[in-house]
């Protein structure tokens, strides 16, 4: 009986499995609105914060995007070979070379703009004023987001 209890707690309460159902339908959103450019969410996120902040070492992104390393590598070698970021040589030891966004990213993030609007759009409709404003409260209060 207290293992049934416990397991409908977890069902009704748990903060974790909300989040994780909310994470993926918002990302098969975007990533529904930017199939056709060839970039994913988890892509897009990073080129904006390459493109924002670079150059910019992976460490540093991978602590700004709270991305473990193996998910960060994978995305990076994607965008690379894409052609939409770049290594920068820096005269260091070659371990961990900036990375800045090329002119291919560039205009990609241009080119991209009317369908992430699209996507804010729906996923707006999804959850609603009240989700919006929530989300954007906890992303600037616990992680320091920019809140426009």
């Amino acid at each position: 009986m207290k293992q049934n209890k416990a397991l409908e707690q977890i069902v009704c309460e748990c903060l974790l499995s909300r989040a994780r159902i909310l994470n993926r339908v918002l990302t098969s959103i975007y990533d529904d609105e930017l199939r056709s450019y060839g970039l994913k969410a988890t892509q897009l996120n990073l080129l904006v914060l390459v493109a924002r902040v670079g150059p910019v070492r992976r460490i540093d992104i991978g602590k700004r995007l709270h991305l473990d390393p193996s998910t960060l590598t994978r995305n990076l070698k994607i965008m690379l070979t894409n052609g939409w970021i770049e290594e920068l040589m820096d005269g260091e030891d070659g371990r961990g070379l900036p990375l800045q966004v090329t002119a291919k990213g560039r205009d990609l993030l241009n080119q991209i703009v009317p369908s992430w609007r699209k996507a804010q759009d729906r996923a707006r409709k999804l959850i609603g004023d009240e989700g919006e404003t929530l989300l954007k409260r906890l992303g600037a209060s616990k992680f320091g987001l920019p809140t426009g």
